[in-house]
């Protein structure tokens, strides 16, 4: 596993993953070793801020079969609980290395985090709910903590989502509530409760919505939003995730990760608490011109996709023909073909992520989300070997593209 002296290795596995994508929480087990955290998105919340299962069939209701199961041995009709938290009950009873926090919010559940966060009374039921939910009862020991994914405090994000200053004082305060709450829990059942959080990278979010040492202080780690920098929701084609802005770039106003690390740092974060997040996704055009094989040409809208127009799975996106291209100042790469063109990180870019988290002190990578990555998990083997510090021996290559990157036959101690 690429855990060395705290460094994260941090994969999310979507609720919905088992529905139309075929995506199990068995299918984690393939990469579960090389993971050092599992974050569970996502639970909702009420009107009033208090948790709710949105997915209660995925959550706790769904029977696995013996060949659906981690453990090899069917669900029965009986069982207290079933679904993906069995599941994911199965997974740490054989990887009892990996810790799993179960992600509250998201893009599509954000909107009421403002309310949660409000008041004292608020804070309070919104967290004891949260708490009796996914902590205790039939879940007990499911999950190692929290992962809070409010989009955002203090700006407008996810739908139904108001942008309000008092937020960046409520964010704070909720997470304090959370952090006794947890500590408490943690006392009583002998365990040690992580909290942690999901970070915009756009430096005017950070400034609208987070006090950012108070934040830190109480927080285990926290994953930066290092994709969807651009997207589909542009009519203009440009990288979803460079590490630098590129050279020509017409939304030059537009933060690069770098930018955005820096930008947290100076602001009082700690760089061994952030860990920067990476995409198993692309995103796509259709009808772009071929100048400049396509980057930063106006489009017709959304290339085709899987499951949605303008996202597509890195699994999928491996296999397109077409011209591959990388821009290794910025560090990014994108496909394009017949007028359609692709933005994604493969185990080229990945491993470039990795060192640079290496070179910054931070404290490692999240993927969003494991169903994108392939079968045999070749962007989580990417990140482990980068993070751990392998480098390419001469000429070595990746055999798909080509190109160098970072290959490691022993996994040596984070430096």
């Amino acid at each position: 596993m690429a855990d060395r002296r705290g460094v994260r290795l941090f994969g999310f596995y979507p609720q919905w993953s088992i529905h139309q994508r075929g995506y199990l929480v068995r299918d984690v087990s393939a990469v579960a070793d090389r993971l050092t955290h599992l974050g569970y998105a996502f639970g909702d919340l009420d009107a009033s801020g208090e948790a709710v299962c949105g997915d209660p069939w995925a959550d706790r209701e769904r029977r696995f079969g013996a060949e659906e199961a981690v453990s090899g041995v069917a669900d029965s009709e009986d069982q207290p609980l079933a679904g993906n938290l069995n599941q994911l009950r199965q997974l740490k009873a054989e990887h009892p290395h990996l810790k799993v926090v179960v992600a509250i919010g998201g893009w599509n559940w954000s909107r009421h985090f403002h309310a949660a966060a409000a008041t004292p009374r608020s804070r309070a039921a919104h967290v004891e709910s949260c708490i009796d939910m996914w902590l205790k009862g039939d879940a007990a020991g499911v999950f190692d903590g929290v992962d809070l994914d409010w989009e955002w405090p203090g700006s407008d994000g996810g739908p139904g989502t108001v942008a309000d200053p008092a937020d960046k004082a409520n964010f704070t305060a909720l997470l304090r509530e959370w952090r006794t709450r947890l500590d408490a829990l943690g006392a009583e059942t002998g365990r040690t409760l992580e909290l942690t959080a999901f970070l915009p990278c756009a430096p005017e979010r950070m400034r609208a919505g987070y006090q950012v040492p108070e934040v830190f202080d109480l927080l285990s780690s926290a994953n930066l939003q290092g994709y969807d920098l651009h997207g589909a929701f542009e009519r203009t084609t440009n990288h979803q995730s460079g590490i630098r802005s590129p050279a020509g770039d017409p939304a030059s106003g537009r933060p690069s990760l770098d930018q955005g690390v820096r930008a947290w740092i100076e602001a009082g974060a700690p760089a061994h608490k952030l860990v920067l997040g990476a995409p198993c996704h692309g995103s796509g055009w259709s009808g772009v011109h071929a100048h400049g094989d396509g980057l930063f040409q106006p489009s017709a809208g959304p290339a085709r996709g899987t499951f949605e127009p303008g996202h597509e799975s890195y699994r999928v996106l491996k296999d397109r023909t077409g011209a591959r291209h990388r821009d290794e100042a910025a560090g990014f790469a994108w496909l394009y073909e017949g007028g359609t063109f692709w933005t994604y990180d493969d185990p080229v870019e990945i491993a470039r992520k990795a060192e640079y988290v290496r070179d910054r002190g931070l404290g490692g990578m999240m993927l969003w989300s494991l169903d994108g990555d392939t079968e045999d998990g070749e962007l989580v083997e990417a990140a482990h070997r980068g993070l751990a510090g392998g480098a390419p021996p001469d000429g070595a290559t990746d055999r798909r593209s080509g190109d160098q990157w970072y290959q490691a036959d022993t996994i040596p101690a984070w430096p």
